[in-house]
């Protein structure tokens, strides 16, 4: 049971990490009508950062016992 919740964990800290990183959505602005407006990114990039300190206190939570 502990490595399937390790598991999920290490999931939901790369998916964390990889939200956060690709939050903005730019494009270098060749598409800035496709682009993520700020509140979008503020959105998305708190979510990453929510999954991703999630999934590490679950990790470092697992570690110590």
């Amino acid at each position: 049971m502990k490595t399937i919740i390790n598991s999920i964990a290490g999931i939901l800290l790369v998916l964390g990490l990889i939200m956060m990183a690709g939050s903005a959505g730019d494009c270098d602005g060749k598409c800035m009508e496709q682009a993520n407006t700020i509140g979008e990114m503020i959105m998305y990039a708190s979510i990453g950062l929510t999954m991703f300190v999630f999934g590490a206190m679950v990790l470092l939570k697992n570690a110590n016992e």
